[in-house]
């Protein structure tokens, strides 16, 4: 799939969306979990990559201890301008919205104290690259909050039978699904030279035909199914 072809896809999925008034996804929480504001957000520059339509960026500016600067930036000039109309409606003036390509971001190196990217890597052609561009725009010191599915459960089964009878995987009809899992994103993480500080995975899925896969919270609690959680959060460092 070309540019110009993902980005016209993705322009017409996110027509069909609400705004992020919430940003309250499990891969958020996951996140928010590990977030020290102090450190991570309280007089920083943030880039929030894949920032959608905008509801974490938004909640960034609203906290109690907010960055000096935010960047939200998509691929999806209209995710852009939902992002900014909730922006608007939540009197939030000092998130700046961008359009970027993950892949190739235009910002110099070392530009930011903190990089916030959800579910965004598994959706473009090439993830290590998009975390080679993200280690790169990271300031020494910095820190990078990533999540991505982690195929290594029922949900990574369910893409092997799909692929056994020849058909695609779709991720809430989005064109390009990677193949994500825990170790292949470490192995990006390191090959970046970043430095992984935590890894946390969560949330426990049974795919069944003709609806959304059943979430089963019971296995939440079971220490030794979070390898196979299909959330994965990753917080790494940039080295001094």
């Amino acid at each position: 799939m070309s540019s110009e072809e993902a980005q016209e896809t993705y322009e017409a999925w996110h027509a069909r969306l609400e705004s992020d008034n919430e940003a309250n996804a499990p891969w958020h929480l996951l996140a928010r979990r590990h977030i020290e504001p102090a450190r991570d957000l309280a007089g920083r520059t943030v880039l929030e990559i894949g920032c959608g339509r905008g509801g974490f960026s938004v909640s960034l500016a609203r906290s109690a201890d907010p960055p000096a600067k935010i960047v939200g930036a998509d691929f999806s000039t209209v995710a852009l301008q939902k992002a900014a109309g909730l922006a608007a409606e939540m009197s939030v003036q000092t998130v700046e919205w961008e359009r970027e390509d993950i892949l190739a971001l235009s910002y110099p190196a070392a530009s930011f104290d903190t990089v916030f990217s959800f579910e965004t890597i598994e959706h473009v052609v090439d993830p290590a690259r998009a975390v080679k561009e993200l280690a790169r725009v990271l300031r020494p010191g910095g820190r990078l909050f990533l999540t991505t599915p982690n195929y290594l459960g029922p949900l990574g089964l369910y893409r092997g039978y799909l692929w056994l009878r020849r058909r695609a995987y779709r991720e809430a009809e989005q064109p390009i699904n990677q193949l994500t899992m825990v170790p292949r994103t470490l192995y990006w993480l390191r090959a970046a030279r970043l430095r992984v500080v935590r890894v946390r995975c969560g949330g426990h899925y049974l795919p069944f035909p003709g609806r959304p896969p059943i979430h089963l919270p019971l296995f939440e609690r079971i220490r030794p199914f979070q390898p196979v959680a299909l959330h994965s959060f990753f917080l790494a460092e940039k080295p001094e």
